[in-house]
């Protein structure tokens, strides 16, 4: 049996039998049979630096449907700018992205909740059992409101401070401009920090020609891919939340309802292992040398993560004015605590 069919195999016996509990797959292959077969476009605002992530992912997909489904995925800003792509996928323009809620508080009313608010949880095992527990109900609500399927979180790494000069307090980052998402942005203007917002395709440019300071967008792996730290190389460490951040899959709703059962179930499946993936190789970068041998690492003194975090559930109180669903969404947060 050759490579490519032994792969086949594989895939769809997973599937298969991960499904086995709620849905019937006796043979995915005769299914698909005369099936017709759709094209998918998809966006994410991750560049090169994670192509090997997406490939396997619309790989996935493709062969366990036997190729009656087939995604293209373009990476960021390739066909909308990333802070665009939510309507995109409501409209249709793009069938599917992996994008970030934080780009979208205004439309999506849980989103700064769904993006990470700072000291919300501390690590995976918590994030993810916050969006098992409820979240996810919540975030699916809001986003259908838009026509759009809420298909997975992907919980990613740090979200810490990238700088051109040293940063050994609080007190040395008011005298810059910090590139940062509004849920983080509004935090650091209570220590009257000052704050701008960009696009990461911007971030180069903004570094090197000065208009920003520094950045808060990720971790190694980000900050390396983007290859910031060839202007930036002070690195650190916030200690106000981890995972940092969490990206979002969304695929347009009336794609999704357009899907049979199987493919959806295949689909749920493939975003789950992709979810799972994507962690794992983000968080790779934080221990690897390749990336960390860059940066010049410190963090932010223990008191004042403190602070930050503590000022961030005053947030956490304005969040939940927004709406009933926030309010339960920060009720689960509160919970947990």
């Amino acid at each position: 049996m050759s490579k490519k069919m032994n792969r086949r195999h594989f895939v769809k016996t997973t599937v298969a039998g991960a499904a086995a509990t709620s849905l019937a797959i006796p043979a995915l292959a005769n299914a698909n049979e005369g099936k017709k077969k759709l094209r998918l476009k998809m966006q994410t605002y991750w560049g090169k630096e994670a192509d090997g992530q997406f490939k396997t992912f619309t790989d996935n997909v493709k062969i366990a449907t036997d190729g009656t489904i087939r995604i293209k995925r373009y990476p960021g800003s390739a066909i909308v700018p990333d802070a665009e792509m939510l309507d995109a996928v409501s409209k249709g323009t793009l069938d599917l992205c992996q994008g970030y809620a934080g780009y979208w508080p205004g439309k999506i009313d849980v989103a700064l909740v769904e993006a990470g608010m700072p000291g919300a949880w501390t690590d995976y095992d918590q994030a993810t059992y916050l969006f098992n527990n409820g979240l996810n109900e919540l975030i699916t609500e809001s986003y259908a409101k838009m026509n759009i399927k809420y298909l997975s979180a992907v919980m990613g790494g740090p979200f810490d401070l990238l700088t051109k000069a040293p940063v050994k307090s609080i007190t040395d980052l008011k005298k810059m401009k910090i590139r940062a998402t509004p849920n983080v942005a509004k935090i650091l203007q209570k220590f009257d920090i000052p704050t701008v917002f960009m696009p990461g395709s911007e971030l180069y440019v903004g570094l090197s020609t000065g208009a920003i300071d520094g950045v808060i967008y990720g971790g190694p792996l980000e900050y390396v891919g983007m290859k910031l730290y060839e202007i930036a190389k002070y690195y650190t460490r916030l200690n106000v939340l981890s995972p940092g951040y969490v990206d979002c899959l969304l695929m347009n709703l009336d794609k999704w309802n357009a899907l049979s059962d199987a493919d959806k179930k295949i689909m749920e499946l493939a975003c789950k292992t992709h979810a799972e993936e994507m962690h794992a190789f983000i968080m790779a970068a934080s221990f690897d040398s390749d990336y960390t041998s860059k940066f010049k690492f410190s963090e932010l003194p223990a008191g004042e993560s403190k602070q930050l975090r503590d000022e961030a559930k005053v947030l956490w109180e304005e969040e939940a004015k927004k709406s009933e669903r926030t309010k339960k969404a920060v009720e689960l947060l509160k919970a947990f605590h």
